[in-house]
């Protein structure tokens, strides 16, 4: 009997999922690093609020240049050149509280260069990944998010207690080696579809400026590839509901990501290192979710038991809606439990919202997917800056102490609020037509 070929798209989607993966094990590594070493220091809330948000400043500048690069000479090339940039200066920078300039440009070049990656990678699977597919591949790819995070909260506080929080920095600088070698041999760029059907709905395009006949024949159907329609992107309502979800998924995201290791050691006196698995929870369930999102709409779409319209905004409300209550609900719980309970509830449905929201930009725009992405994610790193800092100042400005839950409440009641507002306007003006030809 013949053997089937192993698909090379299905071999793409499983090395962006890693990508992702290692992207949020350092991420939150330097979260955990960073808040242990900040503590010992005696750095305030404030201060570690300036450093943590550093990051998205530089991620936020590289979005939407990420995606015109892209656009233009591939994300695979843009991917392994971001990924080999974040990982040299993991490597070289000390993690030393009171080097605060150093540590500030250090996070500054690290989201510049992993600013470029999410664009890429939406480029690289609006080329590779078929339409009825989309959803359940970029799921799967962006619950490497997930659960590189909850890799990286249940283990890397086991090796600061170990080698010290200098070690993370080494750790994550080798995986990042390690998945360039893999993506400089295994990835490349898939070749053009010839298919009527595949070409309209932005499947097996290049995305790359064409030469020669190729040019003359690209330029006869219509559309150069090197145009790009930024007014009508800038204007389309639709991309706006994308942007203002992002926007909330991220603010309450990265504030969990960033704030869930001070909660626990100093709003409820737990200790990360002994808490054992039950730490990781919140981001195991969005892994969980994430994919649970990504298999039912496409089971939707697949089977036509809903339009892709009504699938992207029946999951992006109900994720959103429910995370919003378990938000306001978590400085309630005053236990280990409770407070790892709310939290996975939290992040699992928005993680299942993303089934939402986040395969929308190749719905409406497969072939600008990457553009439209580093629209979105710019906002989305906005709220990264707004939040993770805005929390800092929150907690230093509370009457009452920080191991309080009265300090805690606005931290996680702003997330709660913006994801019933966000829901309300993907409801409104979202479509999962393509809109951009």
């Amino acid at each position: 009997m013949r053997r089937m070929a192993f698909p090379k798209r299905y071999l793409i989607v499983i090395l962006t999922f890693i990508c992702t993966s290692v992207c949020y094990i350092e991420r939150v590594g330097f979260s955990i690093a960073y808040t242990i070493a900040a503590d010992a220091a005696g750095v305030n809330q404030s201060s570690k609020g300036v450093i943590l948000s550093t990051f998205y400043y530089g991620y936020a500048c590289s979005q939407v240049p990420g995606g015109w690069v892209a656009q233009r000479i591939g994300g695979r090339r843009v991917l392994l050149f971001s990924f080999l940039l974040w990982s040299l200066i993991c490597a070289l920078v000390p993690l030393d509280p009171n080097k605060v300039v150093v540590l500030v440009m250090a996070r500054l070049f690290v989201g510049v260069a992993q600013g470029f990656i999410f664009p890429s990678i939406h480029t690289v699977l609006a080329q590779w990944v078929p339409p009825h597919e989309r959803s359940r591949s970029v799921s799967l790819t962006t619950s490497g998010m997930y659960l590189g995070a909850a890799a990286g909260m249940l283990l890397l506080p086991s090796l600061i207690k170990l080698k010290g929080p200098q070690s993370v920095f080494s750790v994550e600088a080798l995986l990042g080696v390690m998945w360039s070698v893999l993506w400089l041999n295994y990835a490349s760029d898939p070749p053009r579809s010839e298919h009527p059907k595949a070409t309209a709905s932005g499947f097996g395009e290049t995305l790359l400026p064409l030469r020669g006949s190729q040019k003359s024949k690209a330029e006869s159907g219509g559309t150069s590839a090197a145009k790009i329609p930024w007014k009508k992107i800038l204007l389309s309502m639709p991309v706006w509901a994308i942007v203002v979800n992002n926007f909330t998924f991220h603010y309450a995201l990265y504030v969990l990501m960033n704030w869930l290791p001070t909660y626990f050691e100093e709003g409820l006196h737990l200790s990360l290192q002994e808490m054992g698995s039950s730490k990781m929870m919140p981001y195991l369930n969005m892994f969980i979710f994430s994919n649970i999102g990504g298999v039912i709409a496409d089971h939707l779409i697949t089977k036509k038991i809903l339009s892709v319209t009504s699938t992207r905004r029946a999951l992006n409300t109900t994720g959103f809606l429910v995370a919003s209550l378990a938000l306001v609900a978590l400085p309630l719980f005053r236990t280990s439990n409770g407070a790892v309970v709310c939290s996975s509830i939290a992040l699992g449905f928005l993680a299942l919202g993303r089934a939402g929201f986040a395969v929308n930009h190749m719905d409406i725009a497969p072939r600008y997917a990457g553009i439209v992405m580093g629209v979105s994610n710019t906002a989305g790193t906005l709220a990264g800056i707004v939040g993770v800092d805005f929390t800092g100042r929150l907690l230093d400005a509370a009457t009452s102490d920080i191991s309080s839950a009265e300090s805690w409440k606005p931290v996680f009641i702003i997330p709660g609020l913006l994801c019933v507002f966000s829901s309300m306007v993907f409801l409104l003006f979202s479509t999962g037509e393509r809109i951009f030809d």
